[in-house]
């Protein structure tokens, strides 16, 4: 009430219900907050509910398929307004955790934190060693206020579910179940600094001239699900444009450097800093980018990052069919109820993307325009197709401020080929197809057995069978086609292993000392190898 109760009273008002709630609202009240949004009020509302309502408002805002485009903006800018607990409160929960007093376990414990939320605060310490460490300590008793808070949350969702039946389709429980797991892990330290060491060993494992990021060192000794220590990094903050060039920073160098390493972790690592605002990016000496805060990180498995790719090098190909074919990928090969439609929706994108010139460089727009797209031809767009486009929104916005003129997707077209071509590497796919023919042979082994146990199945009567003509053409199709694929791979292999031995053992006739019959026989496979990637990229469309 205290910001207008305004959508609810709207609501009830629609729906000719309890038209005296609206005078529960003082006029006062209705002045005071007139200066702001609807969807200012709902961030100031989560704001001052606290960390819980806070965490899931900012978590609503990686997800514009649920929300309006206009509400994730202000969600975005949610912030904990607490004062920090004492020094004494932050040294007892070190103790308790840690077994011992904060003067045996350190030189020096900064009373006065250098950073504070809701959930905790971070200190700076020095170790006995000299080594300083940033010291992150949770709230005591947070973890039972953020369950309680969860609990209202579920009692809110079946109400939203069971009166506002137009919003059930968006599954509010099943959002705040996703939001309870999310946040008990955020709970954990422990999982934070499983984070933060996956990040900084595929930093380390990264020998490339291109490497210019760097993340903390974990103390694990000091790491507990309450309290995480991590080596100090100390830098300039990234949007301090002006001090950065007080420093004799390249800025254009900065925004390069930073959009190479997050497009490595996206299409490299597959692991990748989700949060990446300005509050957790340091610029270090050698213009080298040191991030912060890995409570918030992506995941993308190596499909995922081929699709991602695929899609990328479709579009600037302009390839309409390629491209609905990888939107059937992300969304787990959904069916497609009117393809027409969907080829032109795709076109006009590709072509309205080629003739303009604002947002061109944006690859978060690119995806949240697919979006809308998919979802308008009943597609289901992953989870992590979110996290993945607000982090490129975020980063984006830190790149324009350094150097509005990158060349952002220009930049990443080398990454977004090397994804692809590793998958269809001669080695790979010669694995792929071994591995096929190990299985298949297993396969093989087991078949009669499997047979049996279903014919006894059948006669005791426990299988009915019931064939349906109905459709079962494109299946036949389908089936005859895999076989021809099959035999034709293992002709290929065959042909591969005797050439192999052809020139190994210099079989006549020979040219230049090598046998023509391999060399014949390595011709054969590679034209059947390309008829079967032809084969497969047609799939069983018939355009």
């Amino acid at each position: 009430m205290k910001y207008g109760f305004e959508d609810f009273v709207q609501y009830l008002e629609e729906n000719s219900h309890y038209r005296i709630v609206q005078k529960l609202i003082p006029n006062t009240t209705k002045k005071r907050v007139a200066k702001y949004s609807k969807w200012a009020k709902m961030r100031l509302v989560c704001e001052e509910l606290g960390p819980t309502f806070v965490k899931f408002g900012q978590i609503l805002s990686n997800r514009p398929d649920l929300v309006p485009l206009e509400l994730t903006f202000e969600l975005e800018k949610l912030q904990d307004h607490v004062p920090h607990m004492s020094e004494t409160m932050a040294k007892s929960v070190v103790e308790t955790e840690l077994n011992n007093k904060v003067e045996h376990l350190f030189a020096w414990f900064e009373p006065i934190p250098f950073a504070s939320a809701s959930v905790a605060q971070v200190h700076k310490v020095t170790l006995h060693s000299g080594k300083r460490i940033a010291l992150k300590i949770q709230r005591p008793g947070i973890y039972e206020v953020i369950i309680e808070d969860i609990k209202v949350m579920y009692r809110i969702a079946h109400l939203i579910e069971r009166r506002i039946p137009s919003l059930k389709s968006f599954d509010p429980v099943g959002l705040v179940k996703n939001f309870e797991a999310s946040i008990l892990k955020e709970l954990d330290f422990i999982h934070e600094s499983i984070n933060v060491q996956r990040f900084y060993n595929n930093l380390a494992k990264d020998n490339s001239l291109e490497q210019f990021a760097r993340a903390p060192k974990v103390y694990q000794e000091f790491t507990t699900s309450k309290v995480l220590a991590l080596e100090f990094i100390s830098g300039i903050k990234i949007d301090k444009i002006e001090e950065l060039k007080s420093h004799d920073i390249d800025i254009k160098v900065t925004a390069r450097r930073l959009a190479i390493s997050f497009f490595k972790q996206i299409f490299e690592y597959g692991f990748f800093h989700a949060d990446p605002h300005p509050g957790n990016l340091l610029v270090l000496p050698n213009n080298h980018i040191g991030y912060l805060d890995f409570g918030m990180m992506g995941s993308m498995l190596p499909r995922d990052i081929l699709i991602f790719g695929k899609l990328f090098i479709a579009i600037s190909n302009k390839d309409v069919k390629k491209l609905i074919r990888v939107l059937q990928q992300l969304s787990n090969n959904a069916a497609i109820l009117n393809r027409r439609d969907l080829e032109l929706d795709i076109n006009e994108f590709i072509e309205k993307y080629y003739v303009r010139d604002v947002h061109k460089n944006e690859m978060s727009t690119i995806l949240m325009e697919l979006k809308d797209i998919i979802i308008a031809h009943g597609l289901k767009v992953p989870t992590y197709f979110f996290l993945f486009a607000r982090a490129l929104v975020t980063i984006e916005g830190v790149l324009d401020k350094l150097d509005p003129n990158l060349e952002q997707f220009e930049m990443v077209k080398p990454y977004l080929r090397n994804s692809v071509s590793k998958r269809y590497h001669p080695i790979t796919m010669g694995m792929k197809i071994v591995n096929s023919i190990v299985e298949l042979t297993d396969y093989i082994d087991e078949f009669p057995m499997d047979l049996k146990n279903a014919i006894r199945k059948i006669n005791s009567g426990q299988i009915k069978v019931d064939l349906t003509h109905k459709g079962i053409d494109p299946m036949v199709h389908t089936l005859q086609r895999i076989t021809k694929q099959l035999i034709a791979a293992f002709i290929m292999v065959a042909l591969i292993i005797g050439a192999s031995l052809f020139i190994i053992f210099e079989i006549s006739p020979l040219w230049k000392g090598i046998s023509i019959l391999g060399m014949a026989s390595f011709a054969l496979a590679v034209t059947l190898g390309f008829g079967m990637v032809t084969n497969i990229k047609k799939g069983d469309y018939d355009y």
